[in-house]
């Protein structure tokens, strides 16, 4: 986890996608999730602190070798990153020191997606090359669908967490305890029913920006990514007008959506 966390982070560097301050580097940490917390969260979970999952004595030999082909290398590199630097650790970091008001507008369309979102743009820039580590990305980018049709079913009362868990087994490749503690996690009462959808939905959303503002040259790479985490965490298409300069009025209704709609005009 420490050396997936370095790459990612010499790599945005060396590109000059985002501004890294030194202190965000040396301030992050990491610590070991209890055989208890992994029954819920059966890979990791970040932010200024990393938390890992792992197999532990208390495990049955199954369970460790579940724990460890779920944590592998491949896997992991996919989304270390998303949950340190350029991911969640900037996150904090950026918007704890520049407008730090909007903290309290925080919407997973914002954290999540634009998390996310780096796993897409590292994807198209060539940072996953290698083919096991291309199997590994789109595995999780997977997990990321499978997560919002066994939410919102279950929260539809469609589809049961029994059903959900075979969904990630059968249809994403989950091993079964593994699938069983993401579920639980899903359902234990902390995430409202469209927090998984914030990731894809939110994702797209700035990689269509993406495209609007730096495609066409308007903004380096570094501005407009550094220029997200210093206006800190707002409903997107707010930060779209923000960005774009656009004149709000009273009776502003919201209208822009995401990749499709630059794409057909």
């Amino acid at each position: 986890m420490r050396d997936l966390a370095f790459e990612a982070e010499r790599y945005v560097t060396e590109h000059d996608l985002v501004t890294v301050p030194p202190l965000a580097q040396d301030l992050w940490r990491m610590e070991m999730l209890s055989p208890e917390r992994q029954k819920e969260s059966p890979f990791f979970l970040g932010g200024e602190v990393i938390q890992v999952s792992y197999p532990t004595d208390a495990m049955s030999e199954d369970d460790k070798l579940m724990s460890m082909r779920g944590n592998n290398i491949h896997f992991a590199r996919a989304t270390v990153f998303h949950e340190l630097i350029p991911g969640h650790e900037l996150q904090g970091f950026m918007s704890a020191r520049y407008n730090a008001h909007r903290r309290l507008f925080g919407t997973p369309f914002w954290n999540e997606g634009n998390s996310f979102y780096w796993e897409l743009r590292l994807w198209d820039m060539g940072f996953t090359s290698a083919p096991m580590d291309r199997v590994g990305a789109l595995f999780w980018r997977m997990h990321r669908a499978a997560r919002i049709i066994f939410s919102l079913g279950f929260h539809l009362g469609t589809m049961t967490p029994q059903q959900a868990i075979d969904f990630l087994v059968d249809r994403v490749g989950h091993e079964r305890a593994n699938a069983t503690a993401e579920v639980r996690r899903s359902f234990n009462g902390s995430y409202p029913p469209l927090y998984q959808l914030a990731y894809m939905i939110g994702a797209f959303q700035f990689r269509a920006l993406h495209q609007e503002l730096v495609g066409p040259g308007r903004m380096t790479e570094r501005q407009f990514h550094d220029a997200i985490l210093a206006s800190g965490p707002m409903p997107i298409e707010m930060l779209r007008a923000l960005l774009t300069r656009q004149p709000l009025t009273r009776d502003f209704r919201p209208s822009w959506q995401f990749e499709g709609a630059i794409r057909a005009h």
